[in-house]
């Protein structure tokens, strides 16, 4: 017997009967998840009767809190504590109307020997698809089986007899023959060749990466161990948002106010008003042109080939929103910064690729995609979007592509088709502006680099962007978050469906090419500068590869 009290965890309740248990991961930041509440009560009213309908009851693992305002789980030990009083082995749904920090849920999902079930609302109002996308990549990277289900209101045939499947066999799987791998390559090609001296130059020369804090918003799958960055001649650079806000306080007034002549010149438009609660107004775009400052400042003195600026949750709190600065950095043509003592324009004449949210998977594509551009003489203004949402229109399906921050003014025609509105307060309180407008029709290259099974992978494929009429992109904006920069992207060989159960990340990446011929010799020196790093190729739906 031994001498000590031993610890032993909690008694785990038994499952009941033909029940299914639900969670729900919210946001970390209560204004969200108290006007993100009515959204998920509906959805999760939905999902409950289809349940019913099959037969089967729905046991909620946690209650409303009163005093918060709200039922989501909204913190990672708040996640464990409910998990504790879950049954181990019962079928276990995420629901998720709303954009959710995966981590919150993720410990109690990783141990959970029950079927796994992660549901969305097919609706651009919140981000809840955005969520489930996010949460699905995270539990692949983690290695955890999980199934995938989205529905207006879970009405449909094709919900409901999922759900069936999902109920009767703990497993609902999707069509993904749109996926195939990359053939061999023919090495005589000239963007094989490329793409083939450009990896070698990476993995030779290398290349740094600034990150500004690592792990926002709960997105585990945008963390890249540098045991997987390494070998592709990629380092990076931990920096603090701390270091940014000090250099912030060190640009001079005159330079912030010569970055925003510099850009009403060329026709941008600052929706301006004077309260700072709900409004943008110059002294926020202000301190964000002063963070774009000292972003390339501090770029400069580390060396860096591509950066990335959390922002959340630390500097939301600090400064107005990072989102212009992101914007004016992935352009090739933005606001000169000179070096401290002025002798030299920093990065003059090119982006510096910068990756939202520090989504790691974007550094790399960004990074890459930026030196395949270059090469070929294309424009190498790159940026990622949320996977927001999307509708039928004209015959296809048109996706919403939407994200706060990041997007060129190349990419919506200009600066002068380009303008700046407040964020919205409940993510960011104290405002600042976006670089926001739509973008122009266009062929494109869309691709994630992602993590599953312990490697890197990544996914390739083409698509346009369309051209939508303005009362149809305005009903798709008042639909979704109307501050921010939208794409209407239409996704060659790749349906609804098919991009919602392959896709392992809440972002994709974009970028234009001159026209569908140039956009096909792009992918395919694309293709080989990842096939010569060792990463996994695949292409998705309609791909020529330069033929």
């Amino acid at each position: 017997m031994s001498r000590y009290t031993l610890p032993r965890p909690a008694e785990r309740p038994q499952a009941r009967p033909r029940t299914v248990y639900t969670v729900a991961s919210g946001d970390l930041r209560l204004s969200a998840n108290v006007t993100c509440w009515p959204a998920q009560v509906q959805l999760e009213a939905d999902f409950e009767t289809a349940v019913r309908a099959l037969g089967w009851e729905v046991h909620r693992g946690h209650g409303f809190d009163a005093v918060k305002g709200h039922g989501f789980i909204d913190s990672q030990r708040r996640g464990i504590d409910v998990f504790k009083d879950l049954p181990p082995d019962a079928p276990l749904v995420v629901v998720d109307a709303v954009w959710q920090y995966s981590h919150h849920v993720l410990a109690g999902l990783r141990s959970h020997r029950g079927p796994i079930l992660v549901v969305a609302n097919w609706s651009g109002q919140f981000p809840g698809l955005v969520g489930l996308l996010n949460l699905t990549a995270s539990l692949t990277k983690a290695g955890v089986p999980h199934s995938a289900l989205w529905s207006a209101d879970f009405t449909d045939d094709w919900a409901r007899a999922g759900l069936k499947t999902w109920l009767d066999t703990g497993v609902v799987t999707h069509d993904q023959n749109h996926v195939r791998d990359l053939p061999a390559l023919d090495p005589t090609q000239p963007e094989v060749e490329l793409g083939v001296h450009l990896a070698r130059q990476l993995i030779a020369d290398k290349a740094v990466i600034g990150v500004f804090d690592e792990g926002c918003m709960g997105m585990y799958n945008a963390i890249f161990d540098d045991e997987l960055l390494n070998p592709l001649g990629i380092y990076k650079e931990r920096l603090s948002q701390s270091a940014l806000v000090a250099e912030m306080n060190r640009v001079p007034d005159a330079e912030a106010d010569a970055a925003r002549t510099w850009l009403q010149e060329r026709g941008f438009t600052f929706h301006f008003g004077t309260d700072e609660a709900s409004e943008l107004t110059p002294a926020q775009v202000h301190s964000q042109l002063k963070m774009y400052i000292a972003a390339l400042r501090i770029s400069d003195d580390f060396g860096l080939d591509a950066v990335g600026i959390q922002y959340q949750q630390g500097l939301k709190d600090t400064v107005p929103a990072s989102d212009l600065a992101e914007g004016l950095l992935n352009n090739t043509e933005r606001p000169p910064v000179r070096s401290r003592d002025g002798a030299r324009e920093l990065y003059a004449g090119r982006p510096l690729p910068h990756f939202n949210e520090v989504d790691e998977g974007v550094a790399v594509d960004a990074l890459i995609t930026n030196r395949v551009w270059t090469a070929m003489g294309f424009d190498p203004a790159t940026t990622l979007h949320d996977i927001r949402w999307g509708e039928e229109y004209a015959g296809e399906f048109v996706w919403v592509f939407e994200i706060s921050g990041s997007v060129p003014a190349s990419h919506n025609g200009g600066y002068a088709k380009s303008h700046s509105m407040r964020q919205p307060p409940m993510y960011f309180p104290l405002g600042g502006g976006t670089l926001s407008g739509t973008s122009v029709p266009g062929e494109i290259v869309w691709s994630r680099v992602f993590i599953m099974d312990g490697v890197l992978h990544v996914d390739l494929g083409r698509g346009h962007v369309a051209e939508l009429p303005e009362e149809e992109t305005a009903r798709r904006l008042a639909a979704t978050t109307p501050q921010w920069p939208i794409m209407h992207a239409v996704l060659h060989g790749v349906g609804r469906d098919a991009l919602m159960a392959r896709h392992k990340a809440n972002h994709v990446q974009v970028v234009y090419a001159p026209d569908a011929e140039a956009a096909d010799r792009a992918l395919l020196a694309k293709a080989a500068v990842f096939q010569e790093l060792g990463v996994i190729v695949h292409l998705c739906g309609d791909v020529t590869l330069g033929d």
